[in-house]
C-alpha cells in the first residue's frame, strides 16, 4: 500500500483508537493488562512527507478491571495522576520508510520525566480522510520513577501497544 498522506493537520479520533499496556508481575506467572480510557492527540503533516505531532493520554484513566489496583496505579506509587495527570508522547519525527512503516521517534514523558523513544508503526489503512497506525514496544518503567516493587513481584518490561486513528482536520 503506498499512500501519499495529504498535508496538514490530523486529529486523533479517540474513539477509533486505543492504548493499551500489559506488564509480568507475580514473578512473570501474571500478565496485568489495561487500557487507557482518555485518549487524545494531534498531528501534521508536511510536504515531504514527514509529520509531527503529540499524544496523551489521562494517567487516571488506566483501567485494569480491578479497582482496588486501579487506585494504587494512580497513586504516588506508580503514575502519580495528581500530580502528574497526563502521559504525553511527543513526536518529533514520522517518517514513512516502507509501504507499511513509519520510522517514529520522540519523547515519552511520565510522571514529568521524558525519555527519547523511537519505534516502527505498522501503517494499517491510509485514505484521504484517515489514518491508521498501529505500535507496539517496550518501556522500562524504572526509567520514569515507577519503582514500586514490592518483594520482587514485578520485574521486567513493560509493553505498550497502540493502535490510533488520525482524521484529516477541516481547513
Amino acid at each position: 500500500m503506498t499512500v501519499a498522506v495529504e498535508t496538514g493537520v490530523w486529529q486523533l479520533d479517540a474513539a477509533a483508537s486505543t492504548v493499551a499496556l500489559r506488564h509480568k508481575t507475580m514473578w512473570n506467572l501474571v500478565t496485568v493488562k489495561g487500557t487507557f480510557g482518555v485518549v487524545g492527540g494531534r498531528g501534521e503533516v508536511s510536504s515531504d512527507g514527514s509529520a509531527i505531532g503529540t499524544i496523551t493520554l489521562d494517567a487516571a484513566s488506566l483501567d485494569t478491571k480491578n479497582n482496588k489496583r486501579d487506585e494504587h496505579l494512580r497513586s504516588a506509587d506508580f503514575f502519580d495522576a495528581a500530580n502528574h495527570p497526563e502521559i504525553t508522547f511527543a513526536v518529533h519525527s514520522a517518517k514513512v520508510r516502507t509501504a507499511d512503516s513509519v520510522e517514529v521517534s520522540g519523547q515519552l514523558t511520565v510522571r514529568g520525566i521524558g525519555r527519547a523513544q523511537t519505534l516502527t508503526a505498522r501503517l494499517v489503512a491510509a485514505d484521504g480522510e484517515a489514518v491508521t497506525l498501529e505500535a507496539e514496544f517496550t518501556v522500562d518503567r524504572g526509567e520514569f520513577g515507577l519503582n514500586w516493587n514490592q518483594m520482587g513481584m514485578m520485574r521486567g518490561l513493560a509493553t505498550v501497544s497502540v493502535t490510533l486513528r488520525f482524521v484529516h482536520a477541516a481547513n
